[in-house]
């Protein structure tokens, strides 16, 4: 029922969308001739052409030039001036945008562009809070604050009076999001059994996917930018009311010393399953861990990299991240048309996942997770290397999105089991702000093929090869326990 951040970017795009445009020349009314001509014999007059032939987007005439009704050549350059009266929009397909509301266009469409870097910075700095405060004081509690969060600075969101309103209350709907996205992971991951957490993995994920789809019907419906804010975020509520049905992770409990709390759900989990005569001896002691020093001590981000095993897990993982983020949003700028309108695109997207993802379920049982890891980034390389020179480019291009699609499935399981509970969210919030460094950074690289064409595809491609490379000096977690405490892979192999 919640959104992925990852599919956030969408959203995002949407609103930030900028429909065809031109300067407003009413003002160029004189009272005689121009009144009484059509659209495009003013927009002829009044609008300079490109080298394209289209209609400048930024440019008009400071007075009417009627010569051109006539096909004249004579000199315009001296009578170009910047939009002076605000700008006309295409609503044929966006009734309203944030681009359209506050003119975010012209010299001010790095503003716009902008609104995409605020929201992935409360991204960025929301994982390793809500990391850290899952850690110290529960999944349960803290997925409710993100709900809550999420759904107030959204709805402040569509009620801005003002573009820097805007963006502060996107930074804060960015970072109440980071704790909804890996939270629910956490919480799931730790209730399955070894046998099911590969389902549940896949099953969350074709979540995100069944919410895009839900997410491109919205978005056709609703056109008016403050209005597909609050239908967005409305599943928030559903979500927040289910929140009460939702277990606190037995695992985590049980790793805080308390005992009576993790048996009242692992008991409650029993009679769901008909097991309840299974657990008849068990007692609330015979879940805690027999090193009462570990349970006591309180962890922090600094213990991903206090000890040999746990720091190079820390920093592989963190490589791994930065390399599926910034590959996947790197092909995501490169092939987001398709030549077709923006709601298309997506649901094309969401449908290439499906296959993808029911796939990725059998390679993660059959050839464990870091094969799996490595082959899908290794792919993800080798199609954008083939892209550089293939002629059927958008097969191929579709192709390497597919495996990059798979990387990202294959790395939120893969973390959360490698990180042991006790910083199993500080250590999914550290990678998810990597994740995001590298989606920040990403689209600066489409900048470089002024350099050389082929400049953003090399650079792509290396991360994607780099990355999986990286992924071979992890551990495998098929069929293995959840580490417990920092100590537990530690211990000599």
């Amino acid at each position: 029922v919640h959104q992925s951040v990852k599919k956030n970017v969408y959203f995002l795009i949407l609103q930030g969308a900028v429909p065809s445009h031109h300067c407003n020349i009413s003002t160029l009314d004189d009272g005689g001739i121009f009144r009484n001509l059509t659209l495009p014999q003013k927009l002829a007059v009044g609008i300079p052409a490109e080298q394209d032939g289209t209609r400048s987007s930024c440019q008009m005439f400071s007075k009417p030039q009627y010569q051109y009704l006539s096909d004249s050549n004579s000199s315009e350059a001296t009578s170009r001036v910047q939009c002076q009266n605000g700008w006309v929009y295409d609503n044929s397909t966006f009734k309203s945008t944030i681009a359209t509301e506050w003119d975010l266009v012209c010299s001010r469409k790095g503003m716009n562009q902008a609104t995409a870097t605020i929201f992935f910075a409360g991204v960025m700095a929301g994982a390793p809070l809500f990391g850290f405060l899952s850690d110290r004081f529960g999944r349960r509690p803290l997925l409710l604050v993100s709900y809550l969060s999420s759904l107030t600075f959204a709805v402040l969101s569509a009620f801005s009076t003002s573009y820097i309103m805007f963006v502060i209350m996107r930074f804060f709907t960015g970072l109440s999001l980071a704790g909804i996205s890996i939270i629910s992971l956490v919480l799931t991951i730790e209730w399955f059994s070894i046998d099911h957490r590969t389902f549940a993995g896949i099953i969350i994920s074709l979540d995100w996917t069944l919410g895009s789809f839900l997410m491109v019907a919205i978005a056709y419906c609703v056109t008016e930018w403050r209005m597909l804010i609050l239908a967005v975020s409305s599943p928030l509520i559903l979500a927040t009311i289910a929140w009460r049905w939702l277990p606190e992770s037995a695992r985590w409990l049980a790793a805080n010393g308390k005992a009576d709390a993790a048996h009242h759900y692992i008991m409650k989990c029993a009679e769901m399953n008909n097991t309840t005569k299974r657990m008849a001896s068990i007692t609330p002691m015979v879940h805690l861990s027999n090193d009462f020093a570990l349970i006591k001590k309180k962890y922090t981000f600094v213990d991903l990299f206090r000890t040999p095993n746990i720091r190079k897990l820390a920093i592989c993982t963190g490589i791994v991240w930065y390399g599926v983020a910034f590959t996947y949003y790197g092909i995501c700028l490169n092939i987001s048309g398709f030549g077709l309108n923006p709601y298309l695109t997506q649901f094309i997207f969401a449908s290439i996942e499906v296959p993808i993802k029911i796939g990725i379920y059998f390679f993660l049982e059959k050839l464990g997770r870091r094969l799996s890891q490595i082959t899908s980034l290794l792919g993800t390389g080798l199609c954008l290397f083939i892209n550089m020179f293939s002629a059927v480019r958008t097969t191929v291009a579709v192709l390497g999105k597919s495996m990059s699609e798979a990387s990202f499935v294959v790395i939120f399981l893969y973390t959360t089991e490698l990180y042991p509970t006790v910083v199993r969210q500080n250590g999914l919030g550290y990678t998810s702000v990597l994740a995001r460094l590298g989606v920040s950074i990403s689209p600066l690289i489409v900048l470089l093929e002024d350099v050389w064409h082929l400049l953003p595809a090399v650079i792509y491609c290396a991360a994607a090869v780099c990355s999986g490379l990286v992924a071979s000096l992890l551990p495998e977690t098929l069929n293995s326990r959840l580490p417990e405490f920092i100590e537990d892979i530690e211990k000599p192999r």
